[in-house]
Parts: structure tokens; sequence; C-alpha cells
């Protein structure tokens, strides 16, 4: 479908949740059974797949005939992250402004963590024009609080998510002020984040969702996680981790009525 206002393509972020196909929006899943317009998703290198892809390869929903896998590699090298978006800019904008709609494949949400938004910036950069939709999705914090049938937060609760990269002495601080905590890529701390869990007596509200909805999906609650030592974790993991050692300060419950002064300049017209 071209865009009729700059007769451009658009560009989707495709939302497919974090790796259960159920979880497919019907929006998103519309959009994949088109035949007209090209798919994208990333890799991390030329060996390894696209967990995007394999996503929708598992729905059993078939690529249409023009479809690329695109390197975002996982490093902390500013400059080799922006060749990368680059190269897939290179790669997407001429099909765009030949009029083709262009299918970004996000596992989880679009919005939240993903590559999409430094693909959407690189070409934003080049062309004023360009259309962008983003189609939400079910993220992985939320599957994976469903997944153990806990709540994630509950009335007035407060939660952080935090990518565990910011290291544990950060990740310590926001026990003060949030119940919860969810630790995304946990992959390179997990034995420093194990270590601080006990030191805090918190592992019993604190459980590792791995490659959450995935046919390998592995959960470990509470102590379990600590079989973990000396083992390596999939990228794909992340921690919940609830906190019942806060102490809460007064807290505003519902709305509170306007003073006599307050309810008279309100009445007065402007």
């Amino acid at each position: 479908m071209v865009n009729e206002a700059s007769r451009m393509g658009t560009l989707y972020g495709l939302s497919l949740g974090p790796g259960d196909p159920g979880l497919i929006t019907r929006r998103a899943w519309a959009l994949l059974e088109r035949r007209d317009a090209l798919w994208v998703y990333p890799t991390r290198s030329s060996k390894s797949p696209s967990y995007a892809y394999d996503i929708v390869g598992r729905a059993g929903l078939l690529p249409p005939a023009e479809h690329q896998a695109l390197l975002f590699p996982m490093t902390h090298d500013a400059e080799k992250l922006v060749r990368s978006w680059e190269r897939a800019a290179d790669y997407v904008l001429p099909r765009l402004q030949a009029g083709q709609d262009v299918m970004f494949l996000v596992e989880g949400d679009a919005s939240t963590y993903a590559t999409f938004g430094h693909l959407v910036r690189s070409l934003r950069a080049r062309e004023d024009g360009l259309a962008v939709e983003v189609v939400a999705g079910v993220n992985s914090f939320s599957a994976a609080s469903a997944a153990l049938a806990r709540p994630l937060c509950e009335q007035d609760d407060t939660v952080a998510i935090v990518p565990a990269a910011y290291g544990v002495s950060a990740i310590d601080r926001l026990l003060e002020d949030f119940d919860s905590l969810v630790l995304l890529k946990v992959k390179p701390l997990i034995e420093d984040l194990l270590d601080w869990l006990e030191a805090r007596e918190l592992l019993a509200g604190a459980s590792l969702i791995e490659r959450c909805g995935a046919p390998d999906e592995r959960i470990l609650r509470g102590e379990e996680m600590l079989a973990l030592r000396g083992s390596t974790v999939s990228y794909l993991s992340l921690m919940l981790v609830h906190s019942p050692h806060r102490i809460r300060g007064e807290r505003i419950r519902g709305c509170l009525k306007k003073s006599t002064s307050q309810a008279q300049a309100a009445s007065e017209p402007a």
C-alpha cells in the first residue's frame, strides 16, 4: 500500500510479543498476511537466526517473496552500532521511496527497548516524509508476570524497568522507591545479581524467566535461581524482583477537596 500523501511506502514497527505466536495481535497478524510488503527483521550476527522471524515461522505465517535480515550486532561500540543502523537504512529507504510498505518484525513490543527506534531515527534523518506506524505488542515483562501467575503491581505499587547493565549498585538504590523491579538483559550480571538477591534477602520474591513464550521457556523461582551459578543464561532472560522490605511514606488517596477559595476561583468566569 502506498502512502498517498508522500507517495512513499509506510514503515511498520510490527510487534510480535516475546515468543508465543498466540500473543501476536490481530492487527499485526493481518499485516503479516499481506503479500505486497517487504519483511525485514533484526539478527545479531550473520550466523545467528532472527528470533523475531522465528516467532512468525512458528505462527505458521509464510513470508512474502521479498524478506531480508538486517544486522544489528550486540555490542557497546557506538561506531559499530551507528554503522549497522545506517546500513539498515540504506536497504530500507529505497524500498519505501519506491512506494513499498516495509514491515520491521520486532520481538516483544516495538516501543520498548527495540532496535526499531534506531532504524526510524536513521531514516528520518534522511527523509522528512517518512510514514511510520507502530503496532503495539505484548512486552516481555508482562508475559513473564502472566507466566508466573503473579501480578507485576497492584493498587499503588511502584515498578521500575531497568536494563541490568546499569549494575548492581544502581539497581540496589531503586529498592527505596520501588516495590517491584523488572531487570532486563541480565545475562552478563547473573552472578552479581544472585549475590545481591541473597545479601538483600530478596530471593523469595524474585524469579528468572528465560525465552518467555518460546518452546524452550524456562522459569526459576526463588532459591531455584541459585542453580544458575557457573552457567550461562540466554540473552532473552529477565528477572522480576519484588521487595517486601520497602518502607512507604504517606500517599494521597483519591482527590483532595478544594478549599473555599479554590472553589470560588474555579467558579469565576475567565
